[in-house]
């Protein structure tokens, strides 16, 4: 069986979560205001977010990376 990814939207609150991974962390801010990205205590990225998703189609496509900051 492969990996259970879990997306969850919030139409009400104009938001989108994407979780790889099950388990404690913390969101942290990104290089672009609406994405944030969900980290465990190592420092891996284990999903992110985005807050005004409705907002985005009257922009520029969204592109961002999401780095981990761990030095390996």
């Amino acid at each position: 069986m492969g990996k259970e990814i879990k997306i969850w939207y919030d139409s009400e609150g104009d938001y989108i979560e994407v979780i790889f991974e099950r388990k404690a962390g913390y969101f942290r801010e990104t290089e672009n205001d609406a994405v944030m990205e969900k980290v465990d205590e190592e420092g891996n990225i284990i999903g992110f977010s985005i807050l005004k998703v409705s907002a985005l189609k009257k922009q520029e496509p969204l592109s961002i990376s999401l780095k981990s900051h761990i030095a390996y």
